[in-house]
């Protein structure tokens, strides 16, 4: 023990000690080395540290000098003799104590020395791999520290499994594929989206990978409402749906997202991935002999939900048709089925063909669950998602009417799940459907019975950045307008983007050591957070850079984006699309007789191209626009439960309001109009007001 808590006095200074717990260390202390029986398993780590090993070899040579068993037996009984030590008759050498324990020291010493041999044979042949995993795993130590910790044996504690080596292992695993995840401290500033600092407040970058994908995280009229719904109704939601936390706020967003779908109702979730896993475990619990046909590229969201039920998973290739025809044959159309896919495949920027999905659902007795999440807000004309977005005149002709549109892609589609998270910049997720399905998963999904409301203040909100969409298109338009700005300066400079119709930017690397070093460079010399994508979000071999182009990024930072990342690809030797051609091509791009650009879901007539009514891309300095329209449209939302906002002077306007720039007119933005005075109440309104 008086061993062990020296060892503990060493933790402030050596990595491995800081990092190990006591229990951990006493078990590596108290157990023997397969390899080397004389040594402890700390001892045999220890050998392997470039600070331990050379010191223990040093130690073991002064022990073994000072003993007897380096001499020969008639040595030692000479030195007996000398001593008037007489041993009695049939005792052998092995029973002097100092003979004995000698023998154990020039066991440990040749111990010692084997292990060092091995460490210096293992370091010569894993050299190149040591540095690698020793720089991801952070090691002052660099390679010697990472081999001894690659090679630790399994140790078991008495008595039971050792959890702690079980943990260390699956993550060497990780670092050894380059797959672990690194989670960078961002902190995204309201008053300088789409800016954030470190960890150190006064380190300051752009952000190219936040999902907030319209800056609505800080929208003057959500944070507002926010505001004064958290002063009114608290923070908390106080329980489950089913206990004290089924609220007005809850009520009145499901009310706002079922319209927004045109569905007859819909169900609010702590998050999509549970929407959809507590949604399809559900389906393919309750449904009597239920077949699931999912997309190969489907979220682990809907994969999970699949898998937790006992429904057969039928797999067809991404977006083949074909293939999924092929396979509904297979069973009678009587037998429940359930197509599940994605309107927007977020890591490839694909999107899925929803009408044709529909006509072979309806063909075969299928029901259609849809995935919206990277949809909602960012498509059609009142941004219902890419569903909508296919029938683009008649849903912007019927405009805030939640009846369905008979024959309509949306309205053909059976089930359809968003989220709050992304481009309504808030939290949750939901599905909508019709009124008894929506019934039954609130009824008997497990995801959304057990587990706490979510807050009034944060429902809210998201209420307000959904209905604020809802009437002003001008944030789509500019963010697909950006979008294809950096896509046409990645083109020129040969960078390889991921062909795709959407609005997602995925930067092909193609390793996922240079896809983390291009990351990490982007950081660290130009002040721009690009996360990298690795397995097993993607394929590996198809590692990327997924860059989120915003409608509040201005003109400067894409500029200094694009350069960037051009500079990183030649310092680092990242393949461009002509190398990637040259190799025939991967994950879609420089395949043969792939295309290098698709045409964009958005055409021109809808960006406002044609007419000249196109948001104007931002410059550094200037205010991003809200749209007046659009405000009251929000703050309509809340005159019962929270008061109707009433006009203030201009010198009121509060600080979010103020950083923004108010237009007026029907929520297109046109640079001709005039500004307007917006009312406005304080944000931090008091509790006792």
């Amino acid at each position: 023990m008086d061993k062990l808590s020296s060892l503990t006095r060493f933790k402030a200074s050596c990595p491995f000690l800081g990092t190990t717990k006591t229990a951990t260390l006493r078990t590596l202390c108290t157990s023997s080395s397969t390899r080397f029986p004389s040594l402890s398993v700390l001892t045999e780590r220890a050998t392997k540290c470039p600070v331990m090993g050379p010191a223990l070899n040093v130690k073991s040579k002064e022990i073994v000098a000072g003993y007897a068993s380096v001499a020969g037996k008639a040595d030692v009984e000479k030195i007996h003799k000398e001593q008037g030590v007489f041993p009695p008759a049939g005792a052998t050498i092995e029973m002097c104590p100092h003979a004995s324990a000698a023998r154990a020291a020039a066991r440990m010493a040749e111990d010692l020395a084997a292990a060092a041999k091995l460490k210096a044979k293992v370091e010569s042949a894993k050299k190149a791999k040591a540095d690698s995993a020793a720089a991801a795993a952070g090691c002052p130590f660099h390679q010697a520290a990472t081999e001894a910790k690659a090679t630790e044996p399994k140790v078991a504690t008495p008595g039971g499994f050792d959890y702690e080596s079980f943990y260390v292992n699956e993550l060497d695993k990780k670092h050894k594929d380059a797959s672990y995840r690194y989670f960078n401290n961002i902190n995204r500033l309201a008053a300088k989206f789409p800016v954030a600092h470190t960890s150190d407040v006064k380190d300051e970058v752009e952000v190219w990978c936040a999902n907030d994908y319209l800056g609505m995280g800080n929208n003057p009229v959500v944070l507002e409402t926010m505001h004064r719904a958290l002063d009114k109704y608290g923070h908390g939601a106080g329980g489950t749906r089913n206990i004290a936390g089924n609220g007005a706020m809850h009520l009145g967003l499901e009310q706002e997202l079922a319209a927004l779908h045109r569905k007859p109702a819909a169900l609010v979730f702590s998050s999509c991935y549970v929407a959809n896993d507590a949604t399809l475990s559900t389906l393919g619990t309750k449904l009597p002999g239920c077949v699931f046909f999912s997309d190969t590229m489907n979220h682990a969201s809907m994969i999970q939900g699949m898998r937790h039920s006992p429904a057969k998973r039928v797999l067809f290739k991404h977006n083949d048709l074909e293939d999924l025809e092929a396979k509904l044959q297979q069973y009678p159309k009587e037998t429940p089925k359930v197509i599940a896919f994605e309107s927007v495949y977020s890591m490839c920027g694909s999107i899925g063909p929803i009408k044709e999905i529909c006509d072979l659902a309806e063909k075969y007795g299928a029901l259609t669950f849809l995935d919206e999440v990277h949809a909602v807000g960012l498509y059609g004309p009142r941004g219902a998602g890419v569903a909508e977005h296919l029938d683009y005149d008649a849903h912007k002709a019927a405009g805030e009417s939640p009846h369905a549109i008979p024959g309509s892609v949306m309205d053909r589609v059976d089930i359809i799940t968003g989220t709050l998270g992304k481009a309504y910049g808030a939290v949750g997720g939901y599905i909508a459907g019709s009124d008894d399905f929506v019934d039954m998963i609130r009824s008997y999904a497990p995801g959304f019975i057990f587990t706490t409301s979510l807050p009034p203040a944060t429902v809210a909100g998201a209420r307000a950045s959904v209905a604020y969409q809802k009437a002003y298109v001008g944030d789509r338009q500019l963010k697909q307008v950006n979008v294809r700005e950096v896509k046409r300066r990645f083109a020129e400079l040969d960078v390889p983007v991921v062909p795709g119709p959407s609005h997602i930017v995925p930067v092909l690397v193609g390793d996922a050591a240079l896809a983390k070093a291009a990351s990490d460079k982007l950081l660290s010399e130009h002040n721009i957070y690009v996360q990298s994508i690795n397995y097993p979000t993607v394929a590996r071999g198809e590692e990327r850079l997924r860059i989120t182009v915003t409608p509040r990024h201005t003109l400067e930072q894409m500029d200094k984006l694009v350069r960037a990342v051009d500079k990183i690809f030649t310092e680092l030797n990242i393949n461009r699309l002509q190398d990637w051609k040259a190799l025939g091509g991967r994950a879609g791009v420089g395949a043969p007789g792939a295309v290098d650009e698709v045409e964009p879901m958005w055409n021109d007539e809808q960006l406002g191209l044609l007419d000249g009514t196109t948001p104007a891309t931002l410059r550094n300095g200037e205010k991003a626009v809200v749209d007046a329209k659009a405000v009251t449209a929000a703050r309509n939302r809340f005159n019962t439960l929270l008061g109707k906002v009433e006009e203030a002077p201009a010198a009121h306007m509060t600080a979010g309001f103020a950083g923004f720039k108010i237009k007026a007119g029907t929520g297109t933005v046109r640079t001709s109009a005039e500004e307007v005075q917006i009312p406005t109440v304080p944000l931090m309104a008091s509790v006792s007001a």
